[in-house]
């Protein structure tokens, strides 16, 4: 058995699981990267990462570099004598970093790779309507999210999954892959199969704020899904009167009362909230307008009210 020394490098809730089954699993991290504090909210003060946040209840010493080029980051790096490196939700690494283990740096990525390569592999599963994905180990190499697969399990897509409840289910998921990974480095023996570069694979790029408006014109399914996939963060929007909404979770009105105009809608003010779409009608089932809550559309129109 391999004795290991590990650098766990990650940022987000996303990882938290992942670092905490090597902690209270005994295994030695020897140091924890993640990224610098950062203002937040409306005082602007400064954040700290939820890895960071753990790391330090647990006494673990934290690396915050903002250069991760930077000479005196990559000497305190190898200061700690890694011979592994495991990367959950971080930044893209520099070669001279991922490289610098002996037995080199492996990342865990929320699809079965290589479909959904990406920043945004959760998100663009339920877009693109897949009924499945999982979460992949593979080993880091120069192009982004092509090195050997470690391992792999599958994690099913179902109707009424969001990104939020797949993120869920894909962080504890990826956290128990992790530890059988390092576990499976422990005893030396572990699979590294090469990506499959013949098959057609779906790009995952990052998501931005202003690609978020929903285009009505699509079919009733893909703007379901669509809304889906960005539910609950960044979250697809609409206008309405003239104000942007967003929108968390629809449904399929099945004989909807006939076709309307792509993008106009009919509502009751009170019982229904429909959109129409190239192929049908969705029902709004939870919104946030500009300036207030999100909230269940009933409970909307206890206090608001539509022209139409």
């Amino acid at each position: 058995m391999q004795d290991l020394r590990i650098i766990f490098m990650g940022t987000p809730e996303f990882a938290v699981p992942s670092l905490k089954v090597l902690v209270e699993g005994g295994l030695t991290v020897v140091a924890v990267v993640t990224a610098m504090d950062k203002p937040k909210g409306r005082g602007r003060k400064l954040a700290t990462s939820p890895v960071k946040d753990y790391a330090l209840e647990q006494g673990l010493p934290v690396l915050q570099p903002p250069n991760l080029k930077h000479p005196d980051f990559l000497e305190e790096l190898r200061s700690y004598q890694a011979n592994l490196q495991v990367v959950v939700a971080f930044r893209m690494l520099p070669v001279v970093v991922w490289d610098m283990p002996e037995i080199g740096t492996f990342n865990l990525h929320a699809s079965l790779l290589p479909q959904y390569r990406g920043a945004a592999p959760i998100n663009w599963a339920i877009i693109n309507g897949e009924k499945e994905t999982g979460v992949t180990t593979f080993f880091l190499k120069h192009d982004i999210d092509t090195g050997n697969i470690i391992f792999q399990e599958k994690e099913a897509i179902s109707a009424d999954d969001t990104a939020g409840t797949l993120y869920a289910r894909l962080m504890e998921k990826g956290a128990r892959l992790v530890l059988k990974t390092v576990e499976a480095i422990q005893q030396g023996s572990y699979p590294q199969e090469p990506q499959d570069e013949t098959v057609h694979w779906h790009h995952a790029p990052k998501i931005f704020k202003e690609t978020c408006e929903i285009d009505w014109t699509d079919t009733t399914v893909k703007v379901r899904n669509f809304i889906r996939g960005l539910s609950p963060y960044p979250a697809a929007w609409t206008t309405i009167d003239g104000k942007p909404c967003k929108v968390y979770r629809a449904g399929i009105v099945e004989n909807g009362g006939g076709m309307g105009i792509p993008g106009e809608y009919a509502t009751d003010n009170e019982r229904y909230f429909h959109f129409f779409t190239a192929d049908g009608v969705l029902a709004i089932e939870e919104l946030q307008m500009a300036g207030k809550k999100r909230m269940k559309t009933e409970d909307f129109f206890r206090g608001n009210q539509l022209t139409k």
